[in-house]
């Protein structure tokens, strides 16, 4: 056995030691469900530490994800429906299966573009009915909206170009200005949103990405508004909003 599978068995046993009965009673009374929490919000801090660059920051964090695939199989175990090296085992077949023109006899694949044709073909083969199954309903509605997006490009339902995109951004806004209802102004909204996706899109951003950029940048502007404020003794109900543009822009030229 290797040194990596050396560090997985030794995890397994850490895992195994918590859920037995002299081990910790907080991870006991876990579920699949309880720990749904967790998987999230451990997927997110990997992802923060991929965006901020940090190496050190990634490993732990991968740790800590690793971590929660051991733990929902050893209650998997428990549970009597399968064990780690089933879920280790069922993944490489997979890759296997699905990457003929690596391990097979199929003809090598030159771009990313024809691996995800090839993956399509086999989701659908494997039962799939429609080309968007299979897209989780639980994830951001940015992220599933670009997610749906980029199936059905594949099969050509797409803009020819960005031009398209963007007049269709401006048209949902139209749209929006005209809505009365709440229900309307409700679909109206998402248009917007699912519009500005295709844009992204198109122009080869992450929308996810993208906005948590701006809520990032807007959030040190904002704060730099609030030490401004405290620094003076006061408080945000001292100040008009004019006074906090001022601020806001001051942010700005200090390139925050």
């Amino acid at each position: 056995m290797g040194s990596a599978g050396m560090a997985i068995e030794e995890l397994i046993q850490v895992m195994d030691r918590l859920l037995s009965p002299q081990g910790c009673p907080w991870d006991r009374e876990q579920t699949h469900e309880s720990l749904i929490r967790y998987l999230i919000e451990e997927s997110y801090e990997v992802i923060e530490a991929i965006n901020e660059k940090d190496m050190a920051k990634l490993r732990e964090e991968l740790g800590d994800l690793l971590l929660q695939v051991v733990f929902h199989a050893a209650l998997a175990q428990r549970e009597g429906h399968f064990e780690f090296a089933n879920v280790a085992q069922g993944v490489s077949r997979k890759m296997i299966l699905r990457h003929p023109h690596v391990f097979g006899e199929a003809k090598p694949l030159q771009t990313g573009d024809e691996v995800m044709e090839v993956w399509d073909g086999f989701k659908r083969r494997e039962g799939r009915q429609y080309l968007l199954s299979g897209i989780p309903k639980i994830l951001p509605a940015l992220m599933r909206a670009e997610k749906i997006q980029e199936k059905a490009a594949r099969v050509g339902f797409d803009w020819p170009d960005v031009n398209g995109a963007l007049e269709k951004v401006q048209e949902e806004i139209e749209e929006l200005g005209q809505a009365e209802t709440e229900a309307e102004i409700r679909e109206e909204w998402g248009d917007i949103f699912f519009a500005l996706v295709n844009v992204a899109r198109l122009k080869n951003i992450e929308p996810e990405q993208a906005l948590q950029s701006c809520n990032d940048k807007f959030t040190r502007r904002f704060n730099y508004i609030e030490d401004k404020i405290k620094q003076t003794g006061k408080n945000f109900n001292d100040l008009s909003l004019e006074e906090m543009d001022v601020l806001w822009d001051e942010s700005k030229t200090k390139g925050l």
